[in-house]
């Protein structure tokens, strides 16, 4: 799909009027030195959400940058291309400047509007991460199979799964992955703290070994 084509900008696309002011002095001179001057291209729009991902990466290479002499050492009579702060040096400069070239280059095209809902989607994955990071917590408690059977329905309602027969999938799933990777491969997994509360015998020995 072509992308959308970017309305004329007063100022920009379209001449000012004598005496016209128009955006402010940051952005005009973003503007003067954007590449459409010189080669004739209208002012293009800026996807949803470019400008605060041009930032936060001009950020985060940023602080690599400042992190960088107190996580990496400067080594005495040691060539510069073997240097241990020479390579992650040359690495985060690259992202700064390149990063920077982004924001600017964001900041002086026509912004579309959207950012919100863009923000929104690169937020949602964290959702799920926080649903994993629950199940790793469950998991010396209830025990492998308990949680992870917990773990697999609860995520099939999260996603609109909520019948039996979903709920039945889900449950044989989970099965499937304890039986695999704790009985099958011995992937060695803590023993839930419920099992404690079985008598002791054999029984509640297999289930710590097994499930």
């Amino acid at each position: 799909m072509s992308d959308p084509i970017a309305k004329p900008v007063p100022g920009v696309d379209i001449p000012p009027r004598p005496g016209q002011r128009t955006g402010t002095r940051f952005q005009r001179v973003l503007r003067t030195i954007s590449p459409r001057i010189v080669t004739g291209v209208p002012r293009r729009a800026a996807g949803p959400g470019e400008v605060v991902f041009a930032a936060g990466f001009f950020c985060l290479s940023l602080i690599l940058l400042l992190l960088l002499p107190f996580q990496t050492d400067w080594l005495p009579r040691t060539k510069i291309f073997v240097q241990p702060r020479f390579w992650p040096a040359i690495a985060i400069l690259t992202m700064l400047v390149f990063s920077g070239g982004h924001l600017l280059r964001a900041l002086a095209a026509h912004p579309s509007g959207g950012a919100w809902e863009e923000i929104k989607g690169w937020l949602r994955p964290l959702e799920f991460a926080l649903w994993f990071l629950g199940y790793v917590q469950l998991v010396p408690q209830a025990g492998y199979l308990l949680a992870t059977i917990l773990f697999t329905c609860a995520i099939s309602w999260r996603l609109g799964y909520r019948s039996l027969r979903w709920m039945g999938l889900a449950t044989l799933f989970a099965l499937g992955t304890v039986l695999v990777f704790r009985s099958l491969l011995g992937v060695n997994i803590p023993s839930g703290a419920i099992y404690e509360l079985l008598p002791p015998g054999g029984f509640r020995s297999f289930l710590m070994t097994r499930f």
